[in-house]
């Protein structure tokens, strides 16, 4: 890729901290229009094999993990042990965001997608051949939840690196549409694991238990050679090498004393911004699935399929808004998207107790379209909150802390309703409206802290 920096200053030699002012100032960097389209490709094709890997596991957790790994708590406390592994990978994703978002500032965002997508695939691959409960005890969910850890710290350096890279190979007038490419690598995992897993569940329930349910984890091998040859043809971010051209001292790149001292404010809204994307997503999608086959007695094959069409919606939703934040800005679609979703709560939660396959598959559909409004334009957000040298940190950490929240939504309505006598949606639309409230004001906020890298695109 050709990059280049543009300075006012006159024919005059500019000095190395001169230019870096300059380039926080909004000096152009220029970036080749033909290169542009296919970087952010690049990144949708990791994001959405990476996030196979990810959902994978909720899906596991809610159909198959409490009787096959936890044999030996039992019941409801064998889901609620499901879903407590499933949160774990959430709470290792800040450590991640910490350990990549170093790499990434500090030493490129390329070298850090491939490390990420290397260590998600391998995790997920050996999931796969692990040995259940039946056959060596409190082993297997020990290993698990190790191998879980492990995912977690993947996810927690993905997302905010292949954003932080769409975004700085963008102009700015076109960064929404090409942030939602990477965004619809969400949707596009999740079809990918719960079509497979669809799949198997046609198979008898016993080959599903004793084999079936490894495929999708082993599948995960093939899928990271893909992946990873994908990455390898990513080249680095104009942005951050022009960073680099300038920066005298390397150990400014990427500090988080200076992140924490001097952006706090930003961290906890791009937290607050991104919480309902991801929270709201695994509310409407991994607890509905749980809540619907074990307190409703539903079909799960039944509410697989209504979360396949969610993810359908998801794509569409995310292409149409992230448009529509070039033109309005990312933090009012978020917060309007947050206020729209707490006004639809009680609703689709009183369609999905209704038992119908129809109004259950619609509102799974409208619940997962809405929190994907904030989902299609956070990543334009939380990526302009924060200034180039500290971006892959900052986007990272505040995106993960509210992904560690998120990943145990699901085990704190399960519990919520484990306390009842008889279960209610009533924890799914509290859990909702909270969510959604917060990145609303997160969102409305946010829109005033955006900076700017002043990205064009080279003349041709």
């Amino acid at each position: 890729m050709t990059s280049s920096t543009n300075h006012h200053s006159g024919s005059s030699p500019t000095s190395p901290a001169d230019l870096k002012e300059q380039i926080a100032q909004g000096a152009e960097v220029e970036v080749d229009p033909k290169e542009v389209g296919r970087i952010a490709r690049a990144a949708f094709v990791g994001t959405a094999l990476e996030w196979y890997d990810f959902f994978l596991f909720g899906t596991a957790s809610a159909l198959v993990f409490n009787h096959l790994f936890f044999a030996g708590v039992g019941g409801a406390n064998a889901t609620l042990a499901a879903f407590a592994t499933f949160g774990v990978g959430f709470l290792a994703r800040p450590l991640g965001a910490v350990l990549f978002g170093q790499i990434g500032d500090k030493y490129g965002r390329r070298p850090a997608l491939i490390l990420s997508i290397v260590v998600i695939g391998v995790a997920t691959g050996v999931i796969g051949l692990l040995p259940t409960y039946g056959s060596i005890g409190v082993w297997a969910p020990v290993m698990l939840t190790v191998l879980r850890l492990l995912q977690g710290v993947a996810v927690g350096g993905e997302w905010g690196g292949a954003t932080t890279m769409a975004i700085e190979h963008a102009p700015e007038e076109k960064r929404g549409r090409y942030a939602a490419l990477v965004q619809i690598g969400s949707p596009v995992g999740t079809l990918l694991s719960s079509g497979i897993f669809a799949l198997i569940l046609m198979l008898p329930e016993e080959s599903v238990d004793s084999w079936g349910w490894r495929i999708p984890f082993l599948i995960a091998f093939p899928f990271l050679g893909v992946a990873l040859w994908i990455r390898m043809k990513v080249e680095e971010s104009p942005v951050f090498e022009a960073l680099s051209a300038v920066e005298e001292d390397d150990k400014k790149k990427g500090s988080l004393k200076d992140l924490f001292r001097d952006y706090l404010p930003q961290l906890a809204l791009a937290t607050a911004a991104a919480l309902l994307g991801i929270g709201g997503f695994f509310v409407m999608s991994t607890y509905v699935l749980s809540y619907a086959t074990e307190s409703l007695g539903l079909d799960r094959q039944m509410v697989v399929n209504a979360t396949l069409l969610g993810a359908i919606c998801q794509i569409f939703i995310n292409l149409f808004f992230g448009r529509l934040g070039e033109k309005f800005g990312p933090g009012r679609i978020i917060g309007w998207g947050g206020v729209a979703t707490a006004l639809l709560s009680w609703p689709i939660w009183s369609m999905i107790d209704s038992g119908n396959a129809i109004a259950l598959t619609f509102a799974v559909c409208l619940g997962i379209s809405a929190v994907t409004v904030t989902y299609s334009v956070s990543g334009v957000l939380l990526s302009e909150l924060f200034p180039a040298e500290m971006r892959y940190s900052g986007v990272a950490i505040g995106a993960n802390i509210a992904g560690a929240i998120s990943g145990l939504l699901p085990f704190l309505a399960t519990w919520m309703n484990s306390t009842n006598e008889q279960p209610s949606s009533i924890p799914g639309i509290v859990i909702l409206i909270i969510v959604a409230l917060i990145t609303a004001v997160g969102g409305f906020v946010g829109e005033k802290y955006r900076l700017k890298d002043n990205v064009v695109r080279q003349e041709t």
